[in-house]
C-alpha cells in the first residue's frame, strides 16, 4: 500500500485505528474451543466487527507462533481472509525481525512475498544491512523500532553518548539513509507522552505506529498532541481492550463496540487538528 493510499483511507474513514490481533487461545471465549481452528474463527468475527472502525490490523506473531503449526495455519488464514475481504486495511506483521542481510532476505521473503503483508516490525539494532533487504519491496513497509512503551526501553533506548544524542534518536537519524517515508514508520510507544515532540523533530513526516492504549494506559489525547502531522501520521494500536472487551457469545458486538469509540475520539481530534 502506497503512502497516500493509507492517509485517504484514514480521512474518509475518520480513523487511524489499529487493532492488535494479539489471540490467545486461553482467552478466546470457551465456546469457540468446539470450531476446527479457534483461533482463526475468533479474529474473523473480530476482524469483521471492528473493520468499520479501523484502517489497519496487527496480528502479532508471537500469539501464532506459541501454538505451532497450527498457529501458523491461523495466521495464514487470518491474512488470507482480510486480504479477500478487506483489501484497503493496512495488515501489519508484528514480528520483531532483523538478523544478518542473508536472513533478513528471507524473512523479507516470507512475509513480502509469501504473505503479501504490507508491513513488518523490524529491530535496528544490527544496523543498516539487517535492515535494508526488508526495502527492496515496493510498496512494503518497515516499521522500525524506535522508541518503545515498555518499561525497560529505559535501559538502552534513551542512553545518550557524549555529545547528548539519545540512543532511540541515533536509530531515527541513521535509519533514514536507508528508507524514507514512503516505505518506513517508526514505533513509538503512548505511554512515551511528550517525548513525541523529540521525534517529530526528526522524522516529521513520517508515519508512527503508537502501541501502547488502552490496556498499557498511554493517552490518545497526548499522542495526538504531541504526535500528529498535517497527513495525520499516525496508526494508533488497540489490542486487548478491544479484542477481549467481553469473554461470551457477544465477544464481537462488545469489540465493535469498543472500536467504536476510539473511532469517534480519534474522528474528534481529527477535526480539531
Amino acid at each position: 500500500m502506497k503512502k497516500q493510499e493509507l492517509i485517504q483511507q484514514i480521512r474518509e474513514k475518520r480513523t487511524f485505528l489499529c487493532v492488535g490481533l494479539d489471540t490467545d487461545i486461553k482467552k478466546i471465549p470457551a465456546h469457540l474451543l468446539a470450531e476446527r481452528d479457534p483461533v482463526f474463527s475468533f479474529n474473523k468475527a473480530i476482524i469483521d466487527a471492528t473493520a468499520p472502525y479501523c484502517v489497519a490490523y496487527k496480528p502479532n506473531l508471537a500469539f501464532y507462533e506459541s501454538m505451532g503449526v497450527k498457529g501458523w495455519t491461523a495466521f495464514e488464514a487470518t491474512v488470507e481472509y482480510l486480504r479477500t475481504n478487506y483489501p484497503n486495511h493496512f495488515v501489519i506483521a508484528d514480528a520483531k525481525r532483523g538478523d544478518i542481510g542473508n536472513t533478513s532476505a528471507m524473512y523479507a521473503r516470507t512475509f513480502f512475498e509469501e504473505m503479501n503483508l504490507d508491513a513488518l516490525t523490524v529491530a535496528p539494532y544490527m544496523g543498516e544491512d539487517s535492515v535494508v533487504p526488508f526495502l527492496q519491496y515496493r510498496d512494503k513497509w518497515v516499521v522500525l523500532l524506535a522508541l518503545t512503551s515498555n518499561k525497560g526501553s529505559h535501559d538502552f533506548q534513551l542512553t545518550a553518548d557524549t555529545e547528548g544524542e539519545r540512543l532511540f534518536e541515533k536509530v531515527l537519524r541513521k535509519s533514514q539513509e536507508w528508507g524514507n517515508d514512503e516505505n518506513m514508520m517508526y514505533v513509538v510507544g503512548a505511554t512515551q507522552g511528550r517525548m513525541f515532540e523529540a521525534v517529530r523533530r526528526i522524522v516529521p513526516n513520517h508515519f508512527l505506529l503508537v502501541p501502547g492504549i488502552g490496556a498499557q494506559g498511554g493517552s490518545l489525547e497526548e499522542v495526538c498532541k504531541w504526535g500528529m502531522n498535517g497527513d495525520c501520521g499516525l496508526l494508533v494500536n488497540s489490542s486487548r481492550a478491544i479484542i477481549y472487551a467481553d469473554g461470551t457469545e457477544a465477544f464481537a458486538e462488545a469489540a465493535a463496540g469498543e472500536a467504536k469509540k476510539v473511532a469517534e475520539e480519534m474522528g474528534r481530534l481529527l477535526d480539531n487538528a
